[in-house]
């Protein structure tokens, strides 16, 4: 029927499209009342990633995916979910749902609906109920025998509206218009419907022949979930999606992590925790390079995850579809003059050679696209030679008249082209090498991250162990739950500002400091400044920070007090740690994990001499805690005869066996 007759109507026009179309003038929240039918469509990012993902395996290994068809059954699939590996996955990568995953332990695509449904405020709390009765450690029970029909699948536990209407029907002969209304009913806490609806729902459950009381119970716990409860077919169709995504995960991780990374490719946050995670799949993560990139995040011909040359700043697209083009049609770049032969000048000119190389002005940072050509390195591109022109203008202007020279049709007298004519230049000589922060730091620059490496990898164990708030953290909004509490961080000092305060014209300083998280700031007054400020005077100063947030004596405004700042560099020598803690599950412990625990400890066991003081780093004295989850038991002990320095050898054996063991320090 006409529209018209039922809701005012308008036109609108769409703002990206332009397109014209009919709009009622009515709320949403109304047009149902008026018998139209209100859909909401909602768009999913991840539906273009797993369309990526298909493109980069066509790409890289000529297979032709239908990701539509994916078994859901897989057993390397469900174990991606059980080991909590969950990162990159649609509406299960977050820390409390990992959590609960690794509890759990999934086995079917009903595990994942029902996770799906519960990991939401309210139902929440029914999640370790879930998972006690999944690993038959509770009994699965029923109010009544009959539940169990719609029931089974969640171990008994209520979990979505589907459930509430079903058992309202199949307990009180309600109709399927009845079950919609107390569905909405409950979930929009209209208690008018629910008072006409209860005894309804008592009065012909008990002359079904169910108990009143139990009814009553059944009544009760539906009007304390259901406001919670999800729709099954919403979360049915959300955790396939998180299926297809695992799937490719587990048989593509290579291609599916691009797809994700291309996905974010804009929010260095996002960027830098999936390259993070692809380093913790094994998956070698490369920088952008003129014969293995395309425009996004790709797959490498050694199977690494590539950063596109389109992320390095000053890089146009048609640029990059240019350089590839070339590649694709006439093979991989022998040189940086084979390069600057091939590819047009008005494509590629000396400003996206620079980016391309060393994105910037003045002493530009580093993307590093030429470094696998061998023959020039990046600082060559700014040296200047002895007339004062810089290597990215020696090579410009060489490939310009070489591309000029065969444009034109110029021949010798023998009918060969004259390129050999024209004498490769030499490139200037590197007076000022870069250290490996300088590049470390261009590099960041030129892509917005750092990609090889990161200036705080040399202080990992600090970072992982001794730290326990990010620097972005540290914040006033933060401070009322830091108050009283002792707080360590650590990072590089970027930037700093000095002023004076306004109240007492008393000087003060801000630092910038940036950790592999994020970037936050570190104000220092009064006394901070008169003992602290040195430290963060210097640009690229590694520190470590000890703090606390406390209560000002004149008033309740709380305020962030320095307790202590070490240079990175002498965090461990300064005794910093007090003891180790392994934590062990008793299910991992067994003869070879003992064997390599005796022979580490006793390898690094100090070597006491009578009279000598032992030299190096302190030793940190060793405990274990041994965890038995399944029967919630655990017990501490203490190797009372090692004490040990954190080795190299001792934080490999622990990341070789990172499910089983877990390495704590000052508990």
């Amino acid at each position: 029927d006409d529209l018209k007759n039922y809701a005012p109507i308008t036109f609108v026009t769409d703002k990206e499209t332009g397109f014209r179309m009919q709009s009622t003038q009515y709320d949403g929240h109304f047009v149902e009342s008026v018998g139209l039918i209100k859909m909401d469509f909602l768009g999913l990012i991840n539906l273009r990633i797993m369309k990526d993902a298909v493109k980069n395996i066509k790409a890289h290994t000529g297979e032709d995916i239908d990701i539509f068809k994916v078994p859901i059954d897989d057993p390397a699939v469900y174990k991606l979910y059980a080991d909590g590996r969950t990162m990159g996955i649609f509406q299960f990568e977050s820390p409390g749902m990992q959590k609960y995953l690794k509890e759990l332990q999934p086995t079917v695509f009903e595990d994942l609906i029902a996770m799906n449904a519960l990991y939401r405020p309210g139902p929440m709390d029914y999640i370790p109920e879930f998972i006690e009765r999944k690993q038959g450690r509770k009994p699965i029970t029923y109010d009544l025998p009959c539940m169990e029909k719609y029931l089974k699948d969640t171990y008994g536990v209520t979990v979505y509206q589907e459930q509430v209407m079903l058992l309202s029907r199949l307990l009180a002969d309600f109709t399927r218009g009845e079950s919609d209304k107390l569905r909405k009913a409950m979930g929009k806490k209209q208690l008018a419907v629910l008072n006409e609806l209860k005894p309804k729902f008592i009065n012909q459950g008990a002359r079904n022949g169910h108990p009143a009381e139990t009814l009553e119970k059944i009544w009760a716990d539906w009007e304390k979930f259901a406001s919670y409860a999800f729709n099954k077919s919403h979360a049915t169709c959300y955790s396939w999606v998180s299926y297809q995504t695992a799937w490719l995960k587990t048989h593509y991780p290579a291609e599916y992590m691009a797809a994700l990374l291309t996905s974010c490719k804009n929010d260095i946050k996002s960027v830098t925790k999936y390259m993070d995670e692809c380093k913790s799949m094994g998956l070698k993560v490369k920088g952008p390079d003129v014969n293995n990139s395309v425009l996004d995040f790709g797959v490498g011909h050694d199977g690494s995850v590539v950063f596109g040359l389109g992320g390095i700043k000053g890089v146009g697209d048609g640029a990059v579809e240019v350089i590839v083009s070339e590649r694709e049609k006439n093979g991989n770049f022998t040189s940086i003059y084979d390069f600057v032969e091939r590819v047009p000048a008005n494509a590629c000119n000396r400003k996206t050679i620079e980016s391309l190389a060393i994105a910037g002005r003045g002493v530009p940072p580093c993307a590093g696209a030429f470094d696998s050509l061998g023959d020039i390195q990046r600082e060559q591109f700014f040296a200047p030679n002895k007339e004062g022109l810089l290597g990215s203008e020696i090579l410009t202007k060489y490939g310009s008249t070489f591309q000029n020279n065969r444009n034109t049709g110029q021949v010798s007298l023998f009918g060969d082209m004259l390129d050999a004519a024209i004498s490769k230049p030499a490139l200037p000589d590197i007076i000022n090498p870069w250290s490996d922060l300088d590049r470390l730091n261009r590099e960041k620059e030129g892509v917005g991250i750092y990609i090889s490496s990161h200036p705080l990898a040399s202080y990992s164990f600090v970072m992982k162990y001794l730290v326990n708030t990010p620097i972005a953290d540290i914040k006033k909004e933060n401070f009322e739950k830091m108050a009283g509490k002792t707080f360590t961080c650590a990072g590089i000092v970027t930037a700093f500002k000095t002023g004076l305060t306004r109240a007492k014209n008393k000087p003060y300083l801000i630092a910038t400091i940036e950790d592999m998280d994020g970037v936050g700031e570190i104000p220092l007054f009064g006394n901070d400044y008169i003992a602290y400020s040195s430290y963060f005077t210097t640009p690229q100063t590694f520190v470590y920070i000890t703090g606390k947030v406390e209560k000002s004596e004149y008033n309740d405004n709380l305020f962030m007090k320095i307790v202590k700042v070490d240079f990175l560099a002498d965090v461990l020598k300064h005794g910093t740690i007090r003891n180790v803690t392994f934590t062990i599950d008793i299910s991992k412990l067994d003869a070879p994990l003992v064997e390599q625990f005796s022979d580490v400890l006793i390898k690094n066991k100090p070597q006491m001499i009578p009279g000598f003081k032992p030299q190096g780093p302190p030793q940190a004295p060793v405990r274990f805690h041994i965890v038995d989850r399944a029967r919630k038991m655990d017990i501490s002990l203490s190797a009372s005869q090692y004490s040990v320095e954190l080795s190299s050898d001792i934080i490999k054996m622990v990341e070789a066996n990172s499910e089983a063991v877990i390495m704590s320090v000052n508990d």
